[in-house]
Order: C-alpha cells, then sequence, then structure tokens
C-alpha cells in the first residue's frame, strides 16, 4: 500500500531546506554544496541567495568577458557577482548575457525551461538589483514570486459536513515540471514591476478564462505563504536547487447566482474539476498535489476553520511553516519583518 500523507508531510515536502535552529545537523550537512550570495550595496555585505557549487565550477569555466567579476570567498563562503555595474539595467544585461550563454551550452538542465519572462531581485531596502530569466534563478537561489488563488463556491448538497466546494484544476501532461498534478484554481509567477493583485488577474484569465469584472469585484487578498523549497526530479531540470519562495494568495468566492466556471485556456491546465474538502483531503493524502500548491491547500483549511487545534496534532507547526521566515529582502519582509543577517 503506498505511504499516505499527512498535513505536516505535505508542509515538509514543500519547506524542505533544513531550518538551522530546528535542524542544525541537516542544514550544516545540506548547505555544505552550496555558497552565499551575497551583495554590498555600501552598508557592508548581506545574503541574497544560495549558489550551488554546480553553479560555481561553471562561472570559474565562463570567460570573464561573460560573466563579469566574480569574486569568491572560500573561507566565508561566500560569492559575490553582477556588482561591478552601477545600475539595475547595466546589471540585468550582465545577468542576462551570463544566463544565455549557459543556455546556448547547454550547461544546466533548468534552462531548458526558459520562458522569457523576468523575475526580480531585491536589495537590502527592497529595491530591484537586477531581473532574472525565471528559469534561471534556481542557479542562484534567489527568493521567487508568484500568486496562487483557490476559487470556491458555498454549497450544502451531498455527503460533505463542510459547505465549501472547491475549483481544483489538473496540469497539463505537457508541461514541464510537475505535469498531471493537482494545482490551485490559479497560480503563476510575479514579473518585475507587476502588482501582485494585476498578476492573479492576468493569470485567471489566461489559465481559467475567470472574467477581469468578477476577479476585481470579488477576489480577496489573505496575505502570502513564504516557504524554501527543494526542487526534485519533477521539477523540470536538476534536483537540489534551493528555491525561497513567497506566494501572494487570494480566495475567490464565486457568488451562486454567478454562472462562471473556470475553463482551461491556454493549454497549462487540462481539466478543472469542482472538489468538496473531503475529497480534496484525500487527493493530498495520495500525494496528487504539486508541492507547494499542496501547503497553499493546507493553509486554505487553516484559515477556514477546517484544521484547528482539536482536530490537528500539528496545528501551530502547520501555521508556523506555511509562513516561514526568509532573512532574504524583498517585499516579503513587510509580511514577515525581523532583523536578521544570516540566512534561513
Amino acid at each position: 500500500m503506498a505511504t499516505r500523507l499527512a498535513n505536516i508531510d505535505l508542509i515538509n515536502n514543500c519547506d524542505a531546506f533544513p531550518d538551522p535552529e530546528r535542524d542544525p545537523v541537516g542544514h550544516a550537512k545540506f548547505i555544505q554544496n552550496f555558497y552565499t550570495f551575497v551583495w554590498d550595496d555600501g552598508e557592508g555585505p548581506f545574503p541574497i541567495g544560495y549558489l550551488p557549487l554546480t553553479v560555481l565550477d561553471a562561472l570559474d569555466n565562463t570567460p570573464a568577458s561573460i560573466k563579469g567579476q566574480v569574486d569568491v570567498n572560500h573561507a566565508n563562503r561566500t560569492v559575490a557577482l553582477f556588482h561591478e555595474h552601477k545600475t539595475e539595467e547595466e546589471r540585468t544585461r550582465l545577468v542576462a548575457r551570463l544566463t544565455a550563454y549557459w543556455r546556448a551550452n547547454k550547461t544546466f538542465l533548468i534552462l531548458k525551461g526558459w520562458r522569457d519572462e523576468m523575475w526580480p531581485v531585491y536589495g537590502r531596502h527592497r529595491e530591484l538589483l537586477f531581473s532574472m530569466e525565471r528559469a534561471a534563478m534556481g542557479l542562484f537561489g534567489t527568493v521567487r514570486y508568484g500568486v496562487h488563488m483557490n476559487a470556491f463556491v458555498r454549497r450544502t448538497d451531498g455527503d460533505s459536513k463542510y459547505d465549501l466546494r472547491i475549483w481544483v484544476p489538473k496540469r497539463s501532461a505537457t508541461k514541464s515540471n510537475y505535469p498531471g498534478m493537482l494545482d490551485n484554481t490559479v497560480a503563476g509567477g510575479l514579473m518585475t514591476n507587476e502588482d501582485p493583485f494585476e498578476c492573479i488577474i492576468r493569470e485567471a484569465d489566461e489559465e481559467a478564462s475567470l472574467p477581469e469584472e468578477v476577479m476585481r469585484k470579488h477576489t480577496k487578498e489573505v496575505g502570502t505563504v513564504t516557504y524554501i523549497f527543494i526542487t526534485d526530479e519533477r521539477s523540470g531540470g536538476e534536483p537540489g536547487f534551493i528555491y525561497p519562495e513567497c506566494q501572494w494568495v487570494y480566495d475567490l468566492e464565486l457568488p451562486s447566482d454567478l454562472d462562471v466556471i473556470p475553463t482551461p485556456k491556454d493549454g497549462e491546465v487540462e481539466s478543472f474539476s469542482l472538489r468538496t474538502v473531503e475529497e480534496i483531503q484525500e487527493q493530498l493524502a495520495q500525494g496528487l498535489w504539486k508541492p507547494n500548491c499542496a501547503l497553499v491547500m493546507v493553509d486554505f483549511f487553516l484559515r477556514h476553520g477546517i484544521y484547528t487545534p482539536e482536530n490537528e496534532p500539528h496545528y501551530e507547526e502547520l501555521r508556523s511553516r506555511a509562513h516561514r521566515y526568509i532573512s532574504f529582502p524583498g517585499p516579503h519582509q513587510k509580511y514577515h519583518p525581523r532583523q536578521e543577517t544570516s540566512p534561513q
């Protein structure tokens, strides 16, 4: 019989990077394969990512005319990149030149997923340092941003003891990452200078054919989830990359008098089905959900009172792990303010 996943297993599968306080031995062992990507803005160096040793090796084999200045401190296990240019535009061009070179030379499998989407990397004061091709972010371990939304209706028919019915998409079998797995109703990556709410509206149209007027009137922002994911063989590239991630989360309660049904549009979703809480819980237990979407769904159940301290033994840990503090700078720290200098 296949192993059934508890809620804490779902969180562990997504927030997989060992916490130095909870698991110092596991953290010390895992981080041996990485250097910390640091930035110095004149106030002193601070971490902005994790650089795998394979990327450090690739930098050694890349012409200086392509990679620019690289400063490696083997004693501190830090590496500084892209800092010789004064403007964000110049740094973005340098990043693009390096990652395009690696793509052309097939240096990393992860770059096969090139999307021509530019994602932001932030500095100490949440200023934009540079932008980077989405598919390349994992090479540098910088924070990735996105949006996730669950759409639902209120209904009391059937055998469910809850009045929630949630629209669940099945990812296309041709997607490069996590094909055929279950997802939140709408989700997508946040590009440089894109507002999260405008992003969810765009993605809702592209993925689910949800009308803009319905989205603007009924969508509710409910905060963020934050975690540090470790890629696996399903991620569309090499396993073992570190993905610190912040997702803006939205709920969309569709009124009963609206005849609105999510419908696939851009080919990323194979189909949508309206599911009860119990059906989704069974799917989660079977491991059918994409890992970070499972975390978002667990957070949904926590917020809506489906999981409580009385029926969920790991209630407090689920809540805290779905909102992990990430010490790298960026807009996510608005939601989880804390003064630290070491990455976690």
